[in-house]
């Protein structure tokens, strides 16, 4: 089975960054010089990927809005002679070229819930899921690398990232049996471990190729007690039916954007990687003797 849809759920409060996501949806916040939703679509089609579904709530218009042409400010930078512009503009057109966007609606009900609103626009396929809080900076696209993982397995492929151990028991953990170098046949996934009963120090990072198995699943799963139904639950569940679930310890660096913090670290640490930014950036930071 080939992939060639990606479910991007972004239908969340964005309460981590309140007040500004009052007006702005967070996918919509800058990293560096572009969207986080921007990072989320290129990743998506260089790995191959040809259609993508926004699970959306209120937001829908303005990732619309941003993917496509506005001619009347194209017109303005022409007349202006801004060419370095219009250069910036053409990148998101050509980046949009050989790409669907489809659109469903969701209410903030659980990551696992947006999903399942999915459903009748993937079919029967497997597919691609991304949050794109989550950036991960590397040489192969990280979406690239769990899909070549899942050509080979055939079965559902989390991408997974070691963590210090003081530090995993905020995410999704999984108990593992290795099987290859980097690749790990799930036993069992705990959601938010107490700290020190973590099973591994490999958590869940914000990617999955899921199956139409997961998708049953998921219709089948009981609201947790805020009244969202959770990814993480319906896979625990396949694993304790003797479901083959996989995980793909991911290579590069994972820039967490999930909240403040990390999505203030996540815009220095690219900054100073920048092509363009970058020298500035260490010159500045010398300057103020901030490094």
């Amino acid at each position: 089975m080939e992939v060639a849809k990606a479910i991007v759920p972004i239908a969340g409060l964005g309460t981590r960054y309140l007040p500004i996501s009052k007006v702005i949806p967070k996918e919509l916040l800058p990293l560096v010089d572009k969207p986080l939703i921007q990072y989320a679509v290129e990743e998506a089609k260089a790995s191959g990927i040809t259609e993508i579904i926004f699970v959306v709530n209120s937001n829908r218009k303005f990732i619309e809005d941003y993917f496509k042409r506005s001619l009347k400010l194209e017109k303005t930078l022409e007349e202006r002679k801004q060419e370095h512009l219009l250069k910036l503009l053409k990148r998101i057109e050509e980046l949009c070229e050989g790409m669907t966007f489809s659109f469903v609606s969701d209410h903030a009900l659980g990551d696992g819930h947006a999903i399942l609103q999915a459903k009748k626009l993937v079919g029967e396929e497997p597919c691609l899921i991304m949050f794109p809080d989550d950036v991960v900076d590397a040489r192969v696209p990280c979406a690239q690398q769990l899909l070549g993982v899942f050509k080979t397995a055939q079965k559902p492929v989390l991408a997974l990232y070691e963590l210090p151990e003081d530090r995993v028991s905020a995410y999704g953990v999984a108990k593992v049996e290795k099987i290859a170098k980097r690749f790990y046949k799930l036993k069992e996934f705990v959601e938010k471990p107490t700290p020190g009963s973590a099973p591994s120090n490999l958590v869940f990072l914000g990617r999955a190729v899921l199956t139409p198995e997961v998708f049953s699943y998921l219709k089948k799963a009981s609201p947790n007690k805020k009244g969202e139904i959770m990814l993480a639950k319906a896979l625990s569940q396949m694993l304790r039916d003797g479901k083959i679930v996989y995980g793909y310890e991911v290579e590069g660096r994972w820039l967490e954007c999930g909240d403040k913090i990390g999505w203030l670290r996540s815009n220095l640490y690219l900054s100073l990687k920048h092509p363009e930014f970058g020298t500035a950036m260490t010159t500045f930071l010398k300057e103020e003797k901030l490094v």
